[in-house]
């Protein structure tokens, strides 16, 4: 269980070289669940968007394919994930289209009222407190900015439920729980929607 444990644990902050193998597998690993999680934005137009808990940085380059006059800022907190997602988008960085930065989403140091869109992939299982984060989330976007929540988890699998027991600092939140958290934060228009084979999620707000 040690190895095993040292190795999922890697999904929260990637560092070390089990951070390195962890990493190389995330963005494919991840990408039919984010792909079916964009499939939720509304028809926007952004002219500046947040990947917050960018990973790999794989969702970050999704993001400036599916709206190529949008300028895309990619976050983690992880100095791994900041240095591979800025490998993966490297010709978007060298056409000033996108840029990578370390920050943490319970103190994020990005403009106020500056993002059209945020976008956070498969993380929030880790942010210290989904409301104060979600308040940060709030605070850089422009009033009427939408913000996507997609997670693998449902908040009641059995599997993910397992690795909430085995990964410290892991919790996996129901819809529920995120939309109450949403709405304490400010933000309103709250739609969620359920894989209808997968314990996939997603949801959408708007900053009131």
């Amino acid at each position: 269980m040690g190895l095993f444990k040292d190795y999922v644990s890697q999904t929260r902050k990637p560092e070390g070289i089990l951070g390195k193998m962890m990493l190389s597998g995330m963005n494919s690993g991840h990408a039919k669940m984010a792909d079916w999680g964009l499939t939720h934005l509304p028809g926007i137009t952004p002219d500046k968007a947040a990947d917050l808990g960018c990973g790999g940085g794989r969702n970050a380059g999704e993001l400036l394919k599916k709206y190529p006059k949008a300028h895309v800022t990619a976050v983690d907190y992880s100095d791994l994930s900041v240095e591979k997602a800025k490998e993966y988008n490297k010709s978007m960085i060298e056409a000033g289209r996108c840029e990578v930065v370390q920050g943490d989403v319970s103190d994020l140091h990005l403009g106020e009222n500056t993002y059209d869109l945020a976008t956070a992939f498969e993380t929030i299982y880790f942010w210290p407190g989904l409301e104060r984060c979600f308040a940060q989330v709030a605070k850089v976007l422009r009033p009427g900015g939408v913000f996507l929540i997609c997670n693998e988890s449902d908040g009641t699998d059995a599997t993910s439920l397992r690795f909430e027991k085995i990964i410290d600092g892991m919790k996996n939140h129901t819809v529920p729980e995120i939309e109450e958290a949403l709405k304490a934060a400010g933000f309103t228009n709250i739609r969620s929607d359920h894989h209808a084979s997968k314990p996939w999620i997603a949801v959408v707000a708007e900053k009131a």
